[in-house]
């Protein structure tokens, strides 16, 4: 949003006329490890801090592991297959439902104009808050005061820089945020150094040897810098740079050493030929902080611009709508400028959480220390939701952060799989800090600890990236070998046709209408297994033969007396429809083992099966999990009105940052790193040997550019669609034929590698 915005090109950021009144709405910026949450008030900014290893310690790690009861999963096995619908529900080591350590901010870099300092612009007290999504830079400026703050994916560092004549400036680090304990250990340090000072703050958490600290410093061009505790005060300057980082650690950590390492950023850093005035127009002299912000901006720019670039929409919405901030966009539902921003937005959010971890329920960014759902990794339907366009809209840096997250999990899904259910391999949890990988997070409403297909989902992603990347991760290949090797010990039971039994099966979250939470059987259980069994077999000859045919021994899914694909394929067990997950539905999306072209009949069933379910809570991962699975049914109608209930539900900040419920109730990020997804699918969807163009465009959108997706045969696409035809442009990487899918139909397709295809299409 810095530099002029162009009327015929879709808006890369947003902004405001106001600072932030919540920290909801403040705008954000992160590169996957740290996190900020800015205000954007010249006089009193208030940056708050946060990272991804912050979660709270609560309660001894020997209640974090998973229940011990392989012991008792025969005999649990025998009563569910004799029809005790309720069996599940004692299979329990008895504890009470533990939440996973909960997700909370650091502390606020607070910059405030002291009271009776002089207004030295004698400007109105505000004029504007930004954030430009391609630099990741938000910034706020009054007259010729101007504060800029972005996280360097470069060098792990915040960047804050404020410049104006005559700056008068309180600066400290500040702990006291939204439910931070009363009984959180805070110390505070403030030195002079011949920069400016070296502030820190450190906060050990109650009964925990446990603790975090976060080290700025402060270079100041011009005037005076006097400690003012437990911060510093400056007076006169004409600029001020911040380098911030935080650190998780036990004991104590070196705050001189961190001090030492922002001081070599501060003194390494060379600027670009910027004719000798800095990014601000403040005269810079070699290794001037006016200096090292630019070349910090550039290194990290080389990172993040050149990942957020890769993919863009254009709905050739009007340039007056373009024009307008964020809040007064979000009064207009129906806008193609929103769904520009909001695709544009979720984009940059998804990445800017993307780097240690991948994105929690709140991506990785709170101002509040009481998350919902301890703002958690959240894997039977939130995560996965979130990261179901990080192939597709050209994100490898966030599909890099799942399975890095999952390689650090293996070892305890193993001891799931050996604990729960007495197996080899690896079963997922539901839940995890990121933290920990075990299954403890459950009772008996939620048995999270029986449900299998979580490892299945998650590789999911990092399948699908391979594909569209032609080469298999060694990781990857490895950790699908750990889950079909779970299911060849586990999937033992068989029914009366001699045909395996997934006995225990969760369907998240949701239980038959006539018995317990735990039982046989569920859709997505089959789907999971099936796709595991066979994937794995894909990329492991040597075991190929045996784990197909138990992937071909699973039951095959059941059509209820409603015309609907059932949640559970064992007969007798009926569907409860008002529900906001579509686990059952799994088999649509992400997979595509129902679609309308290999398994019409499935396919209407499962079509019914949508028409059938409730909005329950209004849930946005509900909403936007319906409309996925409506795309790839190529219901169009359906896709428009799922996403009419989140855009005309208020369910998005001012920062572009969405919600959980309706009227912005519970700061959440499925709506905002979801939406991408589901536009993309419904323009454009692919298969290893498949390509389906606009298989359902919403209405009210009849013309646009969707510049750069990749698809699963190893193609970057152009969509170029108007009233008059269509036009994409296919740039493949391998040699490969493929089938075309339009609204005429089907034909074959060769592409050869590294020769651009250029295809021309009638109007729908």
């Amino acid at each position: 949003m810095n530099a002029p915005v162009n009327p015929t090109a879709p808006v890369h950021g947003t902004w405001e006329p106001q600072p932030a009144a919540r920290w909801e709405d403040a705008f954000l910026s992160g590169n996957g490890h740290h996190g900020i949450l800015v205000s954007g008030d010249p006089d009193d900014e208030r940056v708050v801090v946060t990272h991804h290893t912050l979660v709270r310690p609560v309660g001894a790690d020997e209640g974090r592991l998973p229940p011990r009861l392989a012991g008792e999963l025969s005999a649990l096995q025998d009563r569910l297959l004799a029809g005790d619908t309720g069996a599940a529900e004692s299979f329990t080591d008895g504890r009470p439902l533990q939440w996973v350590r909960p997700f909370h901010p650091a502390f606020q870099i607070r910059l405030r104009r002291p009271d009776g300092a002089p207004d030295e612009t004698g400007a109105p007290p505000f004029h504007r808050r930004a954030v430009d999504f391609r630099t990741g830079v938000a910034e706020a400026t009054r007259a010729d005061r101007a504060g800029r703050v972005f996280v360097s994916r470069a060098d792990d560092v915040i960047v804050q820089h404020v410049t104006g004549p005559d700056l008068t400036l309180d600066i400290r680090l500040d702990h006291r945020l939204a439910g931070a304990p009363a009984t959180l250990g805070v110390g505070h340090g403030a030195v002079l150094t011949a920069e400016g000072a070296l502030l820190s703050l450190r906060a050990r958490y109650p009964d925990s040897d446990l603790a975090y600290t976060g080290v700025t410093l402060v270079a100041v061009t011009g005037g005076t810098t006097t400690l003012a505790l437990p911060g510093v005060r400056v007076a006169g300057a004409r600029s001020v740079l911040l380098l911030t980082r935080v650190r998780r650690h036990t004991g104590e950590t070196d705050v001189t050493g961190e001090g030492r390492a922002l001081r070599d950023l501060l003194t390494d850093a060379h600027g670009g030929d910027d004719g000798g005035r800095g990014s601000e127009g403040v005269p810079a002299g070699p290794g001037s902080p006016a200096e090292a912000y630019d070349a910090l901006l550039a290194r990290h720019l080389s990172l993040h611009r050149t990942a957020y670039d890769r993919v863009t929409l254009d709905l050739d919405a009007d340039p007056a709508e373009r024009a307008l901030q964020g809040s007064a966009l979000l009064d207009r539902p129906r806008s193609a400028a929103l769904l520009e921003r909001l695709f544009a937005a979720g984009r940059y959010h998804l990445l800017s959480s993307g780097g240690l971890f991948p994105p929690r329920l709140t991506g990785l960014w709170t101002g509040d220390w009481g998350t919902a759902w301890s703002g958690a990794f959240t894997n039977d339907a939130n995560l996965n939701l979130q990261t179901a366009s990080a192939a597709a809209a050209a994100l490898p840096e966030v599909t890099e952060a799942l399975a890095s997250l999952v390689q650090r999990q293996l070892p305890d899904w193993r001891d799931n799989a050996r604990e729960v259910f007495g197996a080899r391999g690896v079963v997922a949890p539901a839940h995890s800090d990121g933290e920990s990988g075990h299954s403890y997070h459950f009772n008996r409403e939620y048995p999270l600890h029986l449900w299998t297909a979580g490892a299945d989902w998650l590789l999911g992603p990092l399948v699908d990236h391979d594909d569209t990347c032609g080469e298999h991760d060694a990781r990857t290949t490895a950790a699908l070998a750990e889950v079909a090797l779970f299911y060849q010990d586990f999937l033992t039971r068989t029914d009366d046709g001699d045909r395996l039994v997934v006995v225990p099966s969760y369907s998240p979250e949701n239980r038959p209408a006539n018995a317990g939470w735990g039982t046989v059987n569920a859709a997505m259980d089959l789907s999971a297994a099936r796709h595991a069994l066979r994937t794995a077999a894909d990329r492991h000859p040597e075991h190929a033969e045996r784990w197909r045919a138990l992937a071909d021994r699973l039951p095959p899914h059941r059509i209820n007396a409603d015309g609907a694909l059932a949640e559970w394929a064992r007969p007798g067990l009926a569907d409860s429809y008002d529900h906001r997950h579509l686990s059952h539905l799994y088999a649509v999306w992400p997979l595509h083992e129902i679609t309308p072209y290999d398994t019409p009949d499935l396919a209407a069933a499962a079509h019914r099966a949508l028409e059938l379910r409730g909005p329950e809570n209004d849930s946005a991962h509900g909403h936007l999990h319906h409309a996925l699975i409506a795309a790839r049914l190529r219901d169009a109608e359906r896709v428009a009105g799922a996403l009419g209930r989140v855009l005309e539900g208020d369910f998005f900040h001012a920062s572009l940052m969405s919600a959980h419920y309706p009227r912005r109730d519970v700061y959440n990020a499925d709506a905002a790193h979801t939406l991408p997804a589901v536009l993309i699918e419904a323009l454009v969807q692919s298969t290893p040997g498949r390509l389906v163009l606009l298989p359902a465009p919403p209405a009210g959108y009849p013309r646009g550019t969707l510049h750069g997706v990749r698809t699963r045969f190893g193609a970057a696409l152009d969509l170029t669609w108007a009233p008059d035809g269509v036009t994409a442009v296919l740039r493949p990487t391998r040699t490969v034929r493929i089938e075309l899918r339009t609204s005429e139909g089907a034909e074959p397709l060769d592409l050869v590698a590294h020769e651009d295809r250029v295809l021309t299409l009638k109007a729908r």
